[in-house]
């Protein structure tokens, strides 16, 4: 009877061992992806110092792009949140930042010099290795892809060269490679928060070469970027071209909690005021029309709401805080601090304006909005625009890009500080960009093109959901073990 017991034992362990695996295996996302926060990966502490130099990098992207061999596909350099998808035959994970400000999937390739081989973020790194694809494919220099990425055909191309990218950021970081052909698994929305596989083949950037944050740092190393941007070589416009889904998608991501909702599809619900993309720009442009600060439009020079050049309005989920030219910054700072004179400002590692306060800071503090074309408004919430360090004490998100040594010092950059809580939708079919408002730990609806059905995409968050699930099943393990333990003691 002993014998009987400890083999039940075995099996129930066994059997939760393996409903663990099911429930570990599982992913989610017309398609859908799991994000994270990579300032909020196991609790981690949000540093000042990470999000600002965060930014740097993202800012030098943006603004300081340089393509060697032309073009504009420019992968971005690191982005705040990053989602699962599948490569390859059989498919395997990586873990990809999502960035609205450029173009192409590329992720570490077999062979990488210099690539970062471990993560902080709670992720295993993972190199994709073509030669163990049996679906990987070579993309040569004389490739339509290759063609219409770079408007012709490169130098010097001839038979048996492959496609490659280069890229060198404004910081100085870089990363080099070339493009394969392969399959890539998302997840498709097949019912109300249900999904299943759908494996397309697509082109994608095999990244051989990494130099400075890119390849040195595991602070916030992932496996690749994986680029919404508007141009043709991106993957959203590749599965668009080939029929497989709208060019359309929408983020909510949850600056707070971490995760949020990102989807590729028609969104129906809720619905979503919209002001136009200002046409032929390399990036989500808008036009700025007034800020308002608790009720007062800021009389501000006409030339601020220009567009072209280094001039401009965009809107770059991969930025985390916000980036105001000076003739904009220091009005917009000296309105909000016009409520609480008396409060005495101090710096905090030489880069954030800090302040002691212990009463509610929406209470305190004025909103700011944001005007744009077609009346559509963006407003920003002392507490969005606000953080919490320490106990009552607060720094200020707002960023004076006119004191930077990066290009674009006239640019206002809007980043998740005023994107948190809000469903962000990208439209590229009628190029347009909408926002409002809204939960981002419920969900969306997205309507089937083809059917014509409705269905419920709900948030996630890749690391609680493993936290979760695995808390559980330890939980679940104990009561077993306890259970077993009561069984051989009655035998």
């Amino acid at each position: 009877m002993g014998m009987d017991v400890r083999r039940l034992a075995a099996a129930v362990v066994v059997a939760a061992v393996t409903v663990l695996a099911v429930q570990l295996g599982g992913v989610s996302g017309n398609l859908v992806f799991k994000v994270e926060n990579k300032f909020r990966i196991g609790g981690k502490e949000r540093t000042l110092s990470a999000l600002k130099a965060h930014d740097d990098r993202r800012r030098g992207r943006i603004l300081s792009v340089d393509l060697p061999m032309g073009g504009n596909g420019h992968p971005s350099e690191t982005g705040l949140y990053f989602a699962k998808i599948g490569l390859g035959s059989p498919s395997k994970d990586y873990y990809v930042q999502v960035d609205t400000g450029s173009d192409i999937l590329w992720v570490n390739c077999a062979g990488c010099s210099k690539c970062p081989t471990k993560s902080d973020l709670g992720i295993e790194l993972t190199l994709f290795d073509p030669a163990k694809s049996e679906t990987s494919g070579e993309v040569g220099c004389n490739d339509d892809y290759c063609i219409s990425t770079y408007d012709g055909e490169l130098p010097g191309c001839k038979s048996g060269i492959d496609c490659q990218y280069s890229v060198t950021y404004g910081d100085g970081s870089s990363t080099s490679g070339y493009f394969v052909k392969d399959y890539v698994q998302l997840e498709q929305v097949t019912g109300n928060l249900q999904t299943g596989k759908l494996n397309t083949s697509i082109i994608f950037g095999c990244g051989a070469k990494q130099s400075g944050d890119l390849g040195s740092s595991s602070e916030a190393a992932v496996d690749g970027i994986l680029g919404f941007g508007q141009a043709n070589s991106s993957m959203l416009s590749q599965l668009a071209a080939a029929g497989k889904v709208k060019k359309e998608f929408a983020h909510c991501l949850d600056v707070v909690k971490g995760g949020g909702i990102f989807a590729i599809g028609d969104v129906v619900s809720p619905i979503v005021s919209t002001t136009p993309l200002v046409p032929n720009m390399p990036h989500y442009n808008v036009n700025l029309k007034a800020v308002e600060v608790g009720g007062d439009v800021l009389q501000l020079p006409t030339d601020l709401f220009e567009t072209g050049g280094q001039r401009g309005t965009i809107i770059d989920s991969g930025t985390t805080l916000a980036y105001l030219p000076s003739d904009l910054f220091e009005p917009l700072l000296t309105k909000i601090m016009d409520r609480q004179q008396g409060l005495q400002l101090h710096m905090v590692e030489d880069q954030f304006s800090c302040f002691k306060f212990s009463l509610n800071v929406d209470d305190g503090f004025p909103a700011v909005k944001f005007h744009f074309e077609n009346s559509l408004t963006l407003t920003v919430y002392p507490h969005e625009y606000l953080f919490l360090i320490r106990e009552d004490t607060w720094c200020i998100g707002w960023q004076n890009g006119g004191v930077q040594s990066h290009d674009g010092k006239q640019t206002i950059l809007l980043g998740d500080l005023v994107l948190s809580s809000k469903l962000v939708v990208y439209d590229m079919d009628n190029q347009t960009i909408g926002w409002t408002e809204y939960n981002c730990s419920s969900s969306i609806k997205i309507k089937d093109e083809k059917s014509g059905a409705v269905y419920s995409v709900g948030a996630h968050n890749i690391s609680l959901a493993f936290s979760l699930t695995a808390g559980r099943f330890l939980t679940y393990l104990l009561v077993l073990f306890a259970m077993v333990q009561i069984l051989c003691k009655l035998n």
